[in-house]
């Protein structure tokens, strides 16, 4: 990945922690949903990543097993990496910091909200307005999740090149939706379909 070389004051570093705290309680539908609003704040806004490397993140934390809030992990990775100059005991030192921030703030205010509200959800799951609100959110999530797509389907901005991936996109959609197929094939079918340069 092209690393950037940046400078982060001690109140950028509280910014970016202040910025995944309020972002946590904002990830309705899991932290991918919020990708496009990251995508604004660390790569357009601030310059602190590269679009090479925030569509890297998320691609190698989606393709490693475990919960998907990991690509924030790699996300504040790379943030002080670029901060510390890209490699040695600095940028280590960095990474480690700017994962240990993405990290408690993505995690901490969300985690206590739903600690509290999973509680008070199951003492009250018989009323009306907990059933509606379980039921609203799902066209919430959905809506989230496609602009999380639309991000990474268009991360390169050629349309000329971007039809394929679309079309692989479609394709996975439609057989996800109509048939049984396990998603490790889907996955399998989209590796070796990159590894060929077919998308």
């Amino acid at each position: 990945m092209n690393n950037l070389l940046i400078h982060l004051t001690a109140m950028d570093w509280l910014h970016l922690l202040v910025y995944f705290l309020t972002l946590s309680l904002m990830a309705v539908g899991g932290a991918i949903t919020a990708a496009p609003d990251m995508h604004r704040y660390l790569v357009d806004g601030n310059h602190w990543l590269t679009e090479t490397q925030f569509t890297s993140s998320i691609a190698i934390a989606q393709a490693a097993p475990g919960p998907n809030v990991l690509f924030i992990a790699l996300l504040g990775w790379n943030v002080g990496l670029n901060a510390g100059g890209g490699s040695g005991p600095q940028a280590w030192t960095l990474g480690a910091l700017g994962v240990t921030i993405s990290m408690v703030g993505i995690l901490l205010p969300s985690s206590l909200l739903t600690w509290q509200a999973s509680r008070w959800g199951q003492r009250n799951r018989d009323k009306r307005g907990v059933r509606a609100f379980k039921q609203g959110m799902a066209p919430l999530v959905i809506g989230l999740l496609l602009a999380t797509g639309w991000l990474l389907g268009s991360a390169s901005g050629q349309w000329q090149k971007d039809w394929k991936l679309w079309l692989l996109s479609l394709v996975c959609t439609l057989m996800v939706w109509r048939t049984r197929i396990h998603l490790l094939w889907l996955l399998g079918g989209g590796a070796l379909l990159g590894a060929l340069h077919w998308v």
